[in-house]
């Protein structure tokens, strides 16, 4: 006879096995020995039930994130391509470099036509508006070659502030890779989504940008993926993104 009022929700442990985490009975083995969350709480009960959809799960303290009912892509752009799906001066566009059958997609995170590299493509509109939101403020990190040699004092100067015409800009972090002739190669990494900042930033303190490069956004690292290129973000990965955009969320 069927139960008129089944329990609601999906079996914890076939939750982990669906998402890859492992197999039901080695992820019964992780429930009972407290390395799971839901919600913030250790559960160790196998009969628990979550939805998949709403609940947290971590496991090890690492996110899972929600089932897939989207497409999450990383892209490495090349330069002269405009951060766009289609352009009507028939210039190359986002969608030169990505599937057909992916259908359409939201980029997080223009760069400048002239700029390379990391861009994150999804049909999943809510995670691509919290990550294009400025008040949400996911961090960004680029690779500047610039002209000059840059000394420490200017990188000191960078690291605390610099104003531009449309206001202060701090970023989080600058470090200088290297110095080769008349060239410099500056790491900087900010919040700030203001067009074409890096370069103004680096204008503004005599060191014109000849090449500029976005390595990383939020946990999301270019790495190695070629140029023109995309790959598919890993369950971890996408955990960590929706970690960063919550720990940002303003109150």
């Amino acid at each position: 006879m069927t139960d008129p009022n089944p329990p609601e929700g999906i079996r914890l442990q076939k939750v982990l096995a669906a998402a890859g985490v492992a197999s039901r009975r080695a992820a019964e083995i992780m429930i009972e020995e407290g390395r799971v969350e839901v919600n913030g709480h250790v559960v160790v009960q196998l009969g628990t039930r979550v939805d998949p959809a709403r609940d947290h799960i971590r496991v090890d303290g690492r996110r899972l994130p929600p089932e897939r009912h989207h497409i999450y892509l990383a892209l490495n752009k090349p330069r002269g391509v405009v951060s766009t799906m289609s352009d009507p001066e028939g210039r190359p566009t986002l969608a030169d470099y990505v599937p057909r059958k992916a259908g359409r997609l939201f980029h997080v995170g223009r760069l400048d036509t002239d700029t390379e590299g990391l861009i994150v493509l999804t049909n999943d509109g809510d995670l691509a508006q919290r990550l294009s939101h400025p008040k949400f403020e996911v961090s960004k990190t680029y690779l500047a070659e610039v002209e000059g040699v840059v000394e420490r004092s200017t990188v000191t100067r960078l690291a605390k502030g610099v104003t531009l015409e449309d206001g202060p800009v701090k970023p989080d972090k600058v470090k200088l890779v290297d110095v080769a002739g008349r060239r410099s190669l500056v790491q900087v990494t900010l919040h700030s989504g203001r067009n074409r900042v890096v370069r103004r930033l680096f204008d503004a303190v005599g060191h014109p940008v000849r090449r500029l490069a976005r390595t990383r956004i939020g946990p999301i690292r270019l790495g190695d993926l070629p140029a023109g290129k995309t790959r598919e973000l890993t369950r971890q990965e996408l955990g960590d993104l929706w970690d960063a955009v919550e720990a940002t969320q303003p109150s």
